[in-house]
């Protein structure tokens, strides 16, 4: 049932108008004084206003205007029996929903109301889903109290609502694009689009047709013109993941339409100003690839106004634990249960694995367990394989070393869990002996020696 204002200086139109509202399950509230429906406004609340264009003393753009500035939700329907164009052009101009003239027809008037209704609807969940799309990126959902992560959220705060071109930086799975999003949400762009692309994903031929379009005829099987995705987030924003990828002729590209503001269509002669904020991504040092020759310096200049480096998890390890409980409330919501429980003991082990691939494998890690799980507990068999077989030297819980057992020599013992540490770093890395020494903190060179040490050991032993 909706509310809906009637206001008319002819109180049998009034009355003709609030009994069609009312028999078709409407609450109508019938006015024939304009300057009392004006202060009624406020209060009613109407889904829908229809007022009479001419009026003594207050018209019904005077209606429309008040409606306009307190509530803008409110769908206005103008009646007046002087049709004309000029007036319908002026209403809708200012903001009317609809414009029927006398004497109009029963149905005609019952289908504007309906529009009406049917289109406030639509706005209540168009702004719905924009405060659940917001809320979802909100800054506080990128988890962790660390102090590389109050870094992070110091610099994400403080440009969020510039339009400074942003570079992110960071291992795969370290939430680059839940970052970029937060920063697209959480600026002015955000009642407009955001459009991510991975540069990675399609061919150089594919990718440039994809990023600024093309013309009819420009290559086999452009049948008709295209616009790209640059077009296509106009006033909001563009993230450009794996944007370390992007072959050099199409380097060459971006940086001219980020220098330019303008872009050409692939078979096309004409320039075309586009409005977008740029946010890309790299998940490989691109120093290192300007000293090979693989990307273009001055890109990396236009495109690192703003850089941001997002730590890899294994630097954050006392965020483990947060994250695994906003996993755990997550999984619960989507599958509308209760959150599960978890043993501290996996919360040990979770917090001891080095995470190769960061939050994202932590997260499938968490989902996997919460699957695979009994009762909604989740134990230590509960999850991967990979983290189970980790030794955990140290409890990120209660910080308790683990002590040898007696009569071992503790050269022996602390040799021993080197060696299991180090097994386990490279088998998280693929074998990656590079990787390993890195994420280990020594140099290779210290890392060959340490194996060549295990298996003197291991040979001694046996």
């Amino acid at each position: 049932m909706a509310k809906i204002v009637i206001i008319d200086d002819e109180p049998a139109m009034v009355e003709v108008i609030s009994t069609l509202c009312r028999e078709n399950g409407h609450q109508a509230f019938p006015f024939s004084s304009a300057e009392r429906a004006l202060d009624a406004l406020p209060e009613i609340q109407p889904h829908v206003v229809i007022a009479d264009i001419k009026m003594d003393r207050v018209s019904g753009f005077d209606v429309l205007q008040r409606c306009r500035e307190t509530l803008p939700q409110t769908a206005v329907i103008l009646i007046t029996a002087y049709a004309s164009v000029e007036k319908a052009v002026e209403a809708m101009k200012l903001g009317a929903y609809d414009y029927v003239t006398k004497p109009f027809k029963i149905d005609e008037l019952k289908l504007a109301v309906q529009r009406a209704l049917d289109f406030q609807a639509a706005v209540r969940e168009n702004t719905f889903l924009k405060k659940e799309l917001k809320q979802k990126y909100r800054f506080e959902n990128i988890v962790g109290t660390s102090r590389p992560m109050q870094t992070v959220y110091g610099i994400v705060n403080k440009v969020a609502d510039t339009d400074s071109t942003i570079l992110l930086m960071g291992e795969s799975g370290t939430g680059k694009e839940l970052v970029a999003r937060a920063l697209h949400f959480n600026s002015r762009r955000q009642h407009h689009p955001f459009v991510a692309v991975n540069c990675s994903a399609l061919p150089e031929n594919l990718l440039e047709s994809e990023l600024f379009g093309h013309k009819k005829g420009s290559f086999t099987g452009a049948f008709q013109d295209k616009i790209g995705l640059f077009e296509e987030a106009e006033a909001g924003t563009i993230f450009l993941d794996e944007v370390n990828s992007m072959a050099l002729s199409l380097q060459t590209k971006l940086l001219r339409v980020l220098q330019e503001r303008t872009l050409r269509r692939v078979g096309d002669t004409k320039s075309v100003p586009v409005n977008v904020r740029v946010v890309a991504a790299s998940n490989e040092v691109l120093g290192e690839k300007i000293k090979t020759g693989k990307f273009r310096e001055d890109l990396y200049y236009r495109l690192a106004v703003i850089p941001l480096e997002l730590p890899p998890l294994r630097d954050r390890p006392e965020d483990i634990p947060l994250l695994v409980s906003h996993f755990l409330h997550k999984n619960a919501s989507q599958c509308a249960g209760e959150p599960c429980r978890i043993e501290p003991e996996a919360i040990d082990l979770l917090c001891a694995y080095p995470w190769p691939g960061n939050v994202r494998e932590l997260e499938n890690a968490v989902e996997r367990a919460c699957a695979l799980c009994d009762d909604h507990h989740i134990h230590p068999s509960d999850l991967p394989p990979q983290v189970q077989g980790r030794v955990a030297p140290t409890s990120f819980r209660d910080n308790v070393i683990t002590m040898p057992p007696p009569g071992q020599k503790l050269e022996d013992y602390v040799a021993t869990q080197e060696r299991a540490y180090i097994d386990q770093t490279l088998r998280a890395n693929n074998g990656s002996r590079e990787k390993t020494a890195t994420m280990l903190g020594i140099s290779l060179a210290t890392l060959y020696r340490k194996l060549e040490l295990g298996k003197g050991r291991q040979q001694k032993a046996g």
